[in-house]
C-alpha cells in the first residue's frame, strides 16, 4: 500500500467515527484536526520556502562565480593590451633615443670639422707676407688719386 492509500483509509475511518461519536467530542476533534492541518500546512509552506531560498541561494552562488570568471578574463586580457602598448612605447623610446644619440654624434662630428678647417685658417711661415710685399712709399696712393664726389657717377647718368 502507498501513502496515499493509507490516507484514503485513514479519511473514511475518520469520516465513520465522526458520525457516531457525540456533539462536544465531534467540537474537539475538529478542533484538533484544524489544528495538525495549520501546522502541516505550516511545515508543508516553511519547506517549500527554504527549498526555494535555497535554489535561489545556489543561482546566485552559480552567478557570483561566472561573473569572477568573466572580470578575471577581462583583467587578464586588459593586462595583456597594457603590456602591449608599454612596449610599444618602449620601443618607440629607445627610437627617439638612437636618433637622439645620432644627431649628437653629427652635431660633435661637425664641430670637429669647423674646428679642422679653423686650423686651415692659421697661415703656414711661408704665407707670412715678407719685407719685398710690403707697398713703399711710391706706391701709396697720393691725395691725386683719391676719387672727388665730382667724380662719382649720378644715378641719372
Amino acid at each position: 500500500m502507498d501513502k496515499k492509500d493509507v490516507e484514503k483509509v485513514a479519511l473514511k475511518a475518520g469520516k465513520k467515527i465522526v458520525e457516531h461519536t457525540p456533539e462536544p467530542v465531534k467540537e474537539k476533534v475538529k478542533e484538533k484536526v484544524k489544528e495538525k492541518a495549520k501546522e502541516k500546512f505550516v511545515e508543508k509552506t516553511e519547506g517549500k520556502l527554504q527549498e526555494k531560498a535555497n535554489e535561489a541561494s545556489e543561482k546566485l552562488q552559480e552567478t557570483k562565480e561566472k561573473n569572477a570568471q568573466k572580470v578575471h578574463g577581462k583583467g587578464e586580457d586588459a593586462k595583456e593590451k597594457l603590456q602591449d602598448v608599454l612596449l610599444s612605447v618602449k620601443d618607440k623610446l629607445s627610437d627617439v633615443k638612437e636618433a637622439g644619440e645620432n644627431f649628437q654624434e653629427k652635431v660633435s662630428s661637425s664641430d670637429d670639422k669647423e674646428k679642422s678647417k679653423n686650423k686651415r685658417k692659421i697661415k703656414g711661415a711661408n704665407q707670412i707676407k715678407k719685407a719685398t710685399d710690403i707697398k713703399s712709399s711710391t706706391k701709396i696712393k697720393s691725395s691725386n688719386d683719391i676719387k672727388s664726389s665730382t667724380d662719382l657717377k649720378t644715378m641719372g647718368s
